[in-house]
């Protein structure tokens, strides 16, 4: 069974641009009433009518991962507000083109909200998403070498905020439903 630690219950990824702190929240390891006002404010998450198609909804997404053993579920906070959402999961990366399942983490379920877009903070969550993965290797023993995401080709502002987050296009992958995606892969340092 896959399990936090309990005494890094709230992994941080702290980065100090002009763009401000950058929070993962892990909702598996909030109580029920912290749960509750987290998944309040993800209702509240709004993305633009042309990214409907390459991103799902946030609650149900976060809902899913919460029940899957395999996933995790994070809120990405800036400035003390929900301005996003992502899931780590394991066993799981040839959703993304990725040659096996076990090697790597996927990232999937990772939007930013359309109020928030354009100030790098997917950059910085996509950095945050790779060093939580680490530590959850490091925690779990996992073996994981890396991280590994699809995104669609049709989506330039994320294509870009992956690369700035060291994430490296290894290839063209056709299992997508929104059409083909670029997979990336970002190894932990």
């Amino acid at each position: 069974m896959l399990e936090y630690d309990s005494e890094e219950a709230f992994p941080i990824e702290s980065d100090h641009f002009d763009h401000g702190d950058v929070w993962l929240i892990p909702l598996k390891m909030l109580d029920d009433d912290a749960r509750a006002i987290h998944l309040g404010a993800v209702a509240e998450l709004a993305v633009e009518a042309g990214q409907r198609e390459f991103v799902g909804d946030p609650m149900r997404m976060m809902l899913i991962s919460l029940e899957e053993e395999s996933r995790f579920p994070y809120v990405i906070e800036s400035g003390g507000v929900a301005v996003g959402v992502l899931t780590l999961q394991s066993g799981a990366a040839t959703l993304a083109g990725w040659p096996d399942d076990e090697s790597v983490w996927l990232l999937r379920g990772f939007l930013i909200d359309s109020k928030s877009q354009g100030r790098g903070l997917g950059t910085l969550a996509a950095r945050a998403a790779s060093e939580e993965a680490h530590k959850l290797t490091t925690r779990l023993g996992g073996g994981q070498a890396g991280v590994v995401l699809s995104v669609n080709e049709r989506n330039p502002a994320g294509l870009a905020a992956y690369t700035k987050a060291g994430f490296v296009d290894v290839g063209r992958y056709l299992g997508g439903n929104a059409g083909p995606q670029r997979t990336m892969y970002k190894a932990f340092v």
